[in-house]
């Protein structure tokens, strides 16, 4: 809950401004050149790693990146529906490439996201838009009873709702890892009676003070992306368009 206000455990921020608190994001404050956190959010990296790639995992990249590798343990030979193709859904479609599952179905209303979630491993890419029945429905039809695994990254009550009826009755896993703190989730009893795993991942599972040097291994091993994640440099005066741009979709 502390977290959520933007202060630290007594209930301060560490930041002031003109005698006046300052918020810190996420207990954070992410946007600040120094700031004061808790020790359960440091993490030592490597001081050859480059902090405007690395800065990817501290959040997005991993919890993608992790909603199918740690929490879905999306298996090889697989099939899975990634629900939104954002930075959080673009890392999760890299999961489920890297342990190589076989077919990667990328969801999302924006056509224009759908080249580079090909880049990062999707077999097919379909936008709900173009077909006249729900999107959960059109994915059974597409995979002959349904997806092995879905992972839904908007944070979208409805679409965590079809993420599930996507999935394959019997084994089929749907991992939450878009964001929403208010909203209620509807699931239909059944869909779980009939053998569907329903969970959810925060931060993708991973312990950060342990698993993000090891992500920033990886990475300085070439063996996971950052790079690509990339499209837009701006500086901290240039914030307003920065967000202005994540609205857009542009990004």
């Amino acid at each position: 809950e502390n977290t959520q206000a933007g202060v630290l455990a007594d209930g301060t921020s560490r930041i002031s401004c003109r005698g006046q608190q300052v918020y810190q994001f996420l207990g954070v404050s992410s946007f600040c050149q120094y700031t004061v956190v808790p020790d359960t959010s440091l993490a030592k990296i490597k001081p050859s790693a480059p902090l405007d790639k690395v800065c990817l995992l501290g959040c997005g990249v991993s919890t993608g990146y992790g909603a199918a590798v740690q929490t879905g343990k999306v298996e090889k030979d697989s099939t899975c529906a990634v629900f939104g193709l954002g930075a959080v859904g673009l890392a999760a479609v890299m999961g489920c490439k890297a342990v190589m599952a076989k077919r990667i179905i990328g969801v999302d209303i924006n056509p224009e996201k759908f080249e580079k979630a090909k880049q990062f491993g999707a077999t097919d890419c379909i936008n709900p838009k173009d077909y006249d029945k729900p999107i959960q429905e059109v994915l059974v039809e597409m995979t002959n009873g349904g997806v092995d695994y879905a992972l839904e990254c908007v944070g979208s009550p409805s679409i965590m709702s079809a993420a599930l009826e996507s999935t394959r009755e019997g084994c089929g896993t749907c991992v939450i890892a878009g964001w929403t703190e208010t909203e209620t989730m509807s699931v239909q009893i059944i869909k779980i009676l009939m053998g569907r795993t329903l969970k959810g991942t925060y931060f993708g599972g991973w312990k950060s003070v342990k698993d993000v040097p090891k992500l920033v291994e990886k990475y300085m091993q070439k063996k996971l992306k950052l790079d690509e994640f990339i499209t837009h440099n701006l500086s901290l005066g240039q914030i307003n368009a920065a967000f202005e741009l994540l609205r857009n979709g542009q990004r």
